[in-house]
């Protein structure tokens, strides 16, 4: 099992683990992934304390009796679906453009794929003097839209080289240059996502001026020195899985020399930023965007 298979994986059990899908549903998800039998049952050993909460799934905060992050603190631009050259065909994504852009950003999604919520985060940014471009990492595949559902999105992401996400990355930053011109660029992932962006540093994308991987798992072996990013790193304090890849991450950073701030929130579990998901945390999620947004602020304009 590939390294990004066996994380696609985990995320099935720990969705059980907190009660957010069944055990029936997690069988089906890990048969997606071509995980069966005792290899199946084992993974999923660990869920079993969450089985019972899932009789009653849990509602994303915003249906609960608190406004929604939506009401509150989000005006997002506009998005266009669009798309541009990649190395294999074209790649889909979707734009929102800054009125008067400080900077590009490059947005990779969760293992949902491109989802609204994403496509929400990219109209954030824009709102906030970002022009964003948010990839679709299905574009060969037809795109997320082409999926009947959010496993077999991530069935599908679990099939894919990874070194093609890699080169559809580098193709987006080229795009997202290409639009934002003469202005500083930066990328941020969550989840699956945030391990992606961890992933394009490693590459040795050098156009980058900042980063901000949310809670996504660092390559094993990944090297930064041919990245020259300021590298935001955040991760949530029950979110033992990714967090336990974080010294990793501070020693590759640390050994590439690279600017960076490494933030946990205690109280935050895995995918606390998405509004629309189980684990979303209000309190977390505001204080994060408003050090995201300050950090790519910062960033040292390195580049033409």
């Amino acid at each position: 099992m590939t390294e990004i298979h066996q994380y696609l994986a985990e995320e099935v059990a720990e969705d059980l683990a907190d009660g957010i899908i069944t055990r029936r549903e997690a069988l089906r998800r890990l048969g997606l992934l071509g995980v069966t039998g005792a290899a199946a049952t084992g993974l999923l050993a660990t869920g079993a304390a969450g089985e019972a909460a899932a009789a009653e799934p849990k509602t994303p905060a915003h249906q609960g009796g608190r406004p929604s992050a939506a009401e509150t603190t989000w005006a997002p631009v506009a998005r266009e679906s669009i798309t541009f050259t990649g190395p294999n065909g074209p790649l889909m994504a979707a734009w929102a453009a800054a009125a008067q852009p400080r900077g590009g950003v490059l947005v990779i999604h969760e293992n949902r794929g491109l989802t609204e919520h994403i496509r929400t985060v990219a109209g954030r940014l824009a709102a906030s003097g970002y022009s964003a471009l948010a990839l679709d990492l299905l574009s060969e595949e037809g795109g997320t839209g082409a999926f009947p559902g959010e496993a077999e999105v991530a069935a599908a992401l679990g099939q894919i080289p990874p070194e093609r996400f890699d080169a559809d990355m580098k193709a987006s930053v080229t795009e997202l240059k290409r639009r934002v011109r003469g202005k500083k660029l930066a990328a941020i992932g969550f989840c699956f996502g945030g391990g992606m962006v961890w992933r394009l540093l490693a590459a040795g994308e050098p156009r980058l001026a900042a980063a901000a991987p949310f809670y996504g798992p660092f390559p094993a072996e990944g090297n930064l020195t041919g990245s020259r990013a300021a590298v935001l790193g955040v991760y949530g304090g029950l979110d033992a899985r990714v967090g336990a890849t974080r010294p990793a991450a501070k020693a590759a950073l640390e050994a590439a020399r690279l600017k960076h701030e490494l933030v946990t929130f205690a109280e935050a579990d895995h995918a606390f930023f998405n509004d629309t998901g189980a684990r979303f945390n209000p309190h977390a999620a505001t204080e994060v965007w408003r050090r995201t947004l300050n950090w790519f602020d910062a960033a040292d304009h390195h580049h033409d």
